[in-house]
């Protein structure tokens, strides 16, 4: 049996090409099948993501929203749709993110329990001016470490998640900033 979507170690989240509004990502295996899709709605104030086990989002996995309306520090909390319980926060960190993007991962009692950062900050300034550079994103837990690579091309953006086994972290979390890297940080490919 396959193992689900939140079980994977590694997954290439992937922006769906010609999405006039809001943004689509699809969610592949090392072994390219699909494992997911998600669906950032248009024209909302907050930002409100919603991650299904397929394209014809019948059955939802994953909520994502915006505590506020204003980005510069913005949480997102992700809520477990099934049970409707919150599975943890990804927290923008505002300053730091202007010269180097810097999240924070907090429990579901918002008390900080990892820290997601982009790899270099000589890489980030150059980044700001350079638009082709892929970014790559570190997750450090207590746990080990969680790579986000962005996969250079300019046409479509791909980003690969590689989870060590050893890492605690609740994988519905490290999936949902994966989902929030390629929507937040994407945009501004």
């Amino acid at each position: 049996m396959a193992p689900s979507l939140f079980e994977l170690d590694q997954y290439l989240v992937r922006r769906q090409v010609f999405k006039f509004f809001g943004a689509g990502f699809h969610v592949y295996d090392k072994n390219d099948a699909l494992v997911a899709y998600s669906k950032q709605k248009a024209f909302k104030l907050k930002e409100d993501i919603r991650v299904y086990s397929d394209e014809s989002q019948t059955n939802e996995l994953l909520l994502i929203q915006a505590r506020q309306i204003i980005d510069f520090s913005a949480a997102y909390d992700m809520v477990d749709s099934s049970s409707g319980t919150k599975v943890g926060t990804a927290r923008r960190k505002g300053f730091t993110s202007m010269f180097r993007d810097s999240w924070e991962l907090l429990d579901t009692e918002d008390k900080p329990i990892g820290t997601l950062k982009e790899d270099s900050a000589g890489m980030a300034m150059l980044r700001r001016f350079v638009n082709l550079i892929p970014q790559t994103f570190h997750l450090d837990t207590g746990g080990g470490r969680a790579t986000f690579k962005q996969r250079f091309n300019p046409f479509i953006y791909k980003l690969s998640v590689t989870i060590p086994s050893s890492c605690t972290l609740d994988r519905r979390l490290i999936f949902g900033a994966a989902v929030l890297i390629a929507a937040i940080e994407g945009r501004q490919q």
